[in-house]
């Protein structure tokens, strides 16, 4: 037989491409595997086979047991058309067939990936790809299982040994997914990834806890006297509205602010003094029309904060937990998390988080912001200049825009 790999031109008059790929498929359903795969060598020897012609070539020596011609006519298939959808799920098979499991399942994960991007698929390819997502998922298992095993044998202990690295035997074993700092409006570089910071890191965040009661009392009669409360998103004539806008102008999400964009609210600050107080160690921002911002952040029951990132991540905000109903939960990339009255976190906003109420009370915790540890003053200083020269700019009357 002619290996398609090394198929030779022919010298006679030039075939029929369409003809004989029909021929050859008729011959294939009529049950005559030696047949058709005559037919689509006669076009590959013709120079016309594209990926269809190679797949069916490897079908019809599959049948003949030609497991040498299958490899290559696979090869073949997949070097024309590299996301093939029936060469990769064949070669994921064959493979698994000759036990080099691991790359089986790399194609056969290829092939599930590209069957996703497709509008429709013939019911038995469609079969064919549930198969191969079973199989790749059982060798993924396998693979995880030997991992652990031999993580285990070298003294891993996902309990005791270290936190980052079982973060990233998640990711690689694809529990978890990898959540990279997207800031919305301004971006500081070099900063590490982490979603929440390890609380022993904040030595005055002790303080702030330790004031939970006082906080909270504040907070009681905040919520008695029932004005002060705003939207915490609000739409600006001078912003286009974006993103999700549900919970836009909306009072289930609502704020109480004390310092709201580096201004002190006074009616609403003279009635937390306790609050402030508990703040005074916190390394809050300073930065003229817009930080430090701190509020009590109120969620409705049964209301979800959808993902979003926040404008920047050259700050990081703290949560300290006040009404906290069973089912509210918050997100922050891979960790999700319970609120806890009295225990204070601390993230990082710009990677991607959401909030949930599924009780029947109202959620409210104290937010602040505070500068990310890792900025030193130099750079923090910069940091309120910049954004300080952005915000003045274009705010007072010129004539030359059109410059």
């Amino acid at each position: 037989m002619i290996i398609p790999s090394t198929v030779r031109q022919r010298t006679g008059p030039p075939i029929d491409r369409n003809a004989a790929f029909a021929a050859g498929k008729a011959a294939l359903d009529a049950g005559d595997a030696n047949g058709a795969r005559g037919h689509f060598e006669a076009i590959a020897q013709g120079g016309q086979a594209d990926a269809a012609v190679f797949v069916a070539l490897a079908i019809a020596s599959q049948r003949l047991d030609d497991a040498a011609a299958v490899d290559a006519a696979v090869g073949r298939a997949l070097a024309l058309e590299p996301r093939n959808l029936q060469a990769l799920l064949m070669r994921g098979d064959r493979l698994a067939t000759t036990g080099d499991v691991r790359s089986a399942m790399a194609f056969y994960g290829a092939a599930v990936n590209v069957a996703a991007q497709a509008k429709s698929l013939h019911p038995r390819l469609a079969a064919s790809v549930r198969r191969a997502a079973q199989a790749r998922d059982r060798i993924s298992t396998q693979l995880e299982q030997h991992v652990q095993a031999r993580l285990a044998g070298a003294g891993y202990r996902e309990a005791t040994s270290s936190r980052r690295f079982s973060q990233a035997v998640e990711l690689m074993n694809g529990r978890k997914r990898i959540y990279h700092q997207q800031p919305r409006a301004f971006y500081f570089p070099e900063l590490p990834q982490v979603q929440f910071y390890p609380r022993g890191q904040f030595r005055w965040l002790d303080a702030v806890e330790a004031a939970t009661d006082d906080i909270c009392a504040e907070l009681q009669e905040v919520l008695l006297r029932n004005s002060g409360f705003v939207p915490y998103l609000q739409s600006s004539p001078g912003q286009p509205a974006t993103g999700d806008i549900r919970l836009l102008d909306n009072p289930d999400w609502s704020a109480f602010f004390l310092i709201k964009n580096g201004e002190v609210v006074a009616e609403n600050a003279a009635q937390c003094p306790k609050t402030l107080r508990a703040l005074e160690q916190a390394p809050l921002p300073r930065v003229r029309g817009r930080d430090p911002m701190v509020l009590f952040s109120v969620l409705k029951p049964g209301v979800h904060i959808p993902p979003h990132n926040g404008f920047l991540n050259s700050r990081l905000i703290c949560h300290l937990p006040l009404i906290v109903p069973p089912g509210c939960h918050f997100r922050v990339g891979n960790d999700r998390r319970e609120w806890r009255r009295g225990e204070a976190w601390v993230f990082d906003d710009s990677i991607e988080h959401e909030a949930w109420n599924a009780s029947r009370e109202t959620r409210v915790i104290l937010l602040f912001d505070i500068w990310r540890p890792e900025l030193i003053d130099e750079e923090r200083g910069l940091v309120a200049a910049l954004l300080e020269a952005m915000d003045t700019f274009g705010s007072g009357p010129r004539d030359d825009w059109s410059a």
